[in-house]
């Protein structure tokens, strides 16, 4: 296997984590026979790479949690093809832990805005799944543990801080770029795609409850990067 390759594993692990916005959460029932218990979540992410989920202390899964914090999180690809056996998948290994921190609301929202509805009600709180390794099954022979390290990459406070003024900037100004961007590059239906949410490896998309993921080829650390590698991708999806 090239370096090129080794590379590739985790970056696709990463960006699979970026593409869906549902999986399923495993565990450890709190009784004595300690048997897993796997219930379906909405997550999102924060800018790092680390899932964010929105959960009811009166939920099962949170019980169990508040006496054994272990977790995984399984995630699938696309489903809509022929075989989703053939797809990817990836189970994530970790813990999860209450947080407060506001930024890991404001992309969870974004990201399921019909949350908003219930993420001020008394029994629901906002967790963060720090990840301690992974299971990556990309297909026929490419199955791959991942540390966890590899699967998050190192906060940028620059692009923090605009983050937002970048995402209003592209939605209410560029619709039109980030329609080619849904309908040329990533090969989407057409509609009314907006922006939700932007990282140092790509920016998340979204149409009614469908989510998609645009990777950017280089690695952005600032407004100035990310306006250069979102010019270049529309260029790129107008020629395509």
């Amino acid at each position: 296997m090239t370096d090129a390759d080794k590379r590739a594993i985790p970056e696709s692990a990463r960006q699979l984590v970026r593409s869906v916005p549902y999986g399923s959460l495993a565990t450890v029932m709190r009784d004595d026979d300690g048997a897993p218990y796997a219930s379906m979540v909405a997550f999102a992410t924060d800018q790092t790479g680390k899932p964010i989920l929105l959960l009811s202390d009166l939920a099962d899964h949170t019980k169990n949690l508040k006496q054994d914090d272990r977790v995984s999180l399984l995630l699938i690809g696309d489903l809509a093809d022929e075989d989703p056996m053939a797809g990817e998948r990836l189970t994530l290994q970790g813990r999860l832990a209450r947080s407060d921190n506001p930024t890991l609301r404001q992309r969870y929202l974004s990201r399921h805005p019909a949350a908003s509805l219930y993420a001020d009600f008394t029994d629901f709180s906002f967790y963060q799944m720090t990840i301690e390794r992974a299971h990556l099954v990309a297909g026929f022979g490419r199955i791959h543990w991942i540390p966890g390290d590899d699967l998050t990459i190192d906060p940028v406070s620059t692009l923090l801080e605009a983050e937002s003024e970048i995402i209003d900037h592209m939605n209410d100004d560029h619709a039109d770029a980030i329609k080619l961007y849904a309908t040329q590059l990533l090969q989407r239906d057409d509609g009314d795609w907006f922006m939700t949410g932007i990282d140092p490896e790509g920016a998340d998309l979204r149409l009614g409850n469908r989510v998609a993921r645009l990777p950017f080829d280089q690695r952005v650390e600032t407004s100035t990067d990310v306006r250069k590698e979102l010019v270049r991708l529309v260029n790129k999806a107008r020629t395509a």
